[in-house]
Formats: C-alpha cells, sequence, structure tokens
C-alpha cells in the first residue's frame, strides 16, 4: 500500500503522505531530501522519467484523511504529462479527504484547478525572493506568485523551506501576492551549505507577515534563531 503515516520533519496537520509520482523530479533543486535517499528501491523510484506507479491507484486512501499527495516530487512540474495528473488526482477525488498539493509550478495547478478535489489546499514553496544556483530549473518566485494570486477557489498556504537569504521588501511583498491563510516557515535540514538570513533579518521577516497571515514555524527554524 502506497499510502504511508506522515513522520518526520512533516507539516504536523498532515495525517499521510502518498507518493504515486516516479521518476526523478524535474526542478533539479540542489538540497531536496530526494537526492538524499540511499535504499535501493527508493533510488530506482525516483530515477529516470516520469511515471506513475499504477499500484498505487488501487490504493484505498480512506476518508477523513489529510494527505500530502507526491510529497516527494512536484506533480505540477513542466514536463510531467498531463495523463499523469488526471489519474492522480481522480484517484484523490474519489475519497472523502483532505489534501495538500505542494508545487514550485503553481501555473500548473491553475490549469488543473477544475479537477482538483473539492477539499484541496494549496501550496507553493518561496524560498526567497532571489535566485540562487541551488534552486535548479524551477519557475522564479515571482512567477510562483504571481499563479498563486489567481488561484481563487481553495484555500492556499506558502512554504518558505528551505529559507534562504532575502531582500525584506520584496519577500513580503511576493508573499503577500500569493493571499495565502497560512505561511510556514522552516530551516535547511540537510546541511547543504545553503545562503541563509540573519537572525535579525528572519525576526523581522516574521513580524511583517504576522500582520497578514497566520505563521507557523517548523521545528528545524530554532537553529536560525539562537
Amino acid at each position: 500500500m502506497g499510502l504511508n503515516k506522515a513522520k518526520g520533519n512533516m507539516y504536523p496537520w498532515i495525517t499521510h503522505t502518498w507518493n504515486p509520482l516516479a521518476g526523478k523530479c524535474l526542478h533539479g533543486c540542489g538540497y531536496c531530501s530526494t537526492n538524499k535517499f540511499y535504499y535501493p528501491l527508493l533510488v530506482e523510484k525516483y530515477s529516470g522519467e516520469p511515471r506513475v506507479c499504477d499500484s498505487f491507484l488501487k490504493d484505498n486512501l480512506g476518508n477523513d484523511n489529510f494527505i500530502f499527495v507526491v510529497a516527494q516530487n512536484d506533480l505540477f512540474a513542466e514536463g510531467v504529462p498531463g495523463e499523469f495528473i488526471y489519474s492522480i488526482l481522480a484517484h484523490c477525488d474519489e475519497a472523502n479527504n483532505s489534501y495538500l498539493f505542494q508545487s514550485k509550478n503553481p501555473k500548473r495547478i491553475f490549469d488543473f484547478e477544475d479537477f482538483l478535489p473539492k477539499k484541496s489546499v494549496i501550496c507553493t514553496t518561496i524560498e526567497t525572493n532571489r535566485y540562487y544556483p541551488q534552486m535548479g530549473n524551477t519557475p522564479m518566485p515571482n512567477d510562483r506568485a504571481l499563479w498563486m494570486n489567481a488561484i481563487h477557489e481553495f484555500k492556499k498556504y506558502v512554504t518558505i523551506e528551505p529559507i534562504m537569504d532575502f531582500d525584506l521588501k520584496e519577500m513580503i511583498e511576493l508573499i503577500m501576492l500569493c493571499n495565502p491563510e497560512q505561511v510556514n516557515i522552516g530551516a535547511d535540514s540537510g546541511n547543504n551549505h545553503l545562503p541563509e538570513p540573519s537572525k535579525e533579518k528572519l525576526l523581522a521577516l516574521i513580524d511583517e507577515l504576522q500582520k497578514f497571515t497566520t505563521i507557523a514555524r517548523k521545528t528545524n527554524l530554532a537553529r536560525l534563531l539562537k
């Protein structure tokens, strides 16, 4: 069964993860936790071209769960065939659950908005307003914010993890443009040597964001706040 209890450095409200999409993530972020898998089965699963694990589409997803769908990949990355997305969304829609869909390409979430289950939460990652090489070939943060702004039918979150050094005014403007009900902030847990903000800049960001949204601090943020 592909439905797994949530564990580790996960969002506390998520009850399960479900990862029916195999293949190497097309965004190529240097800090991705999937890059550090060493179990042969997982290395094999997250290598090669995007593909759907057909057996997962027979999974009983239960009811009244809150499932992070494709937590180890990006379902909406450019290059993931549309039929894969349709089949995964259709299976989600067969069960009465809440679902988290998180993508660094919310433009494609917008394209599939009419096919999302009713109790979906949409999230994008905005780890900085800048571009750093570790971000691979992901859409630029300002593009992510613009497309999040275009989504109106669903609850929206923003995740700032792993947080990287940023420009305070510009970062606040991007997050505000997303109009999120909640912002989740976390630090690098993988020792990836990322450029990180000072404690003072981080606290200033939190203070400003709290004026218009709810902040959820992930436990790994404590390292930057010492």
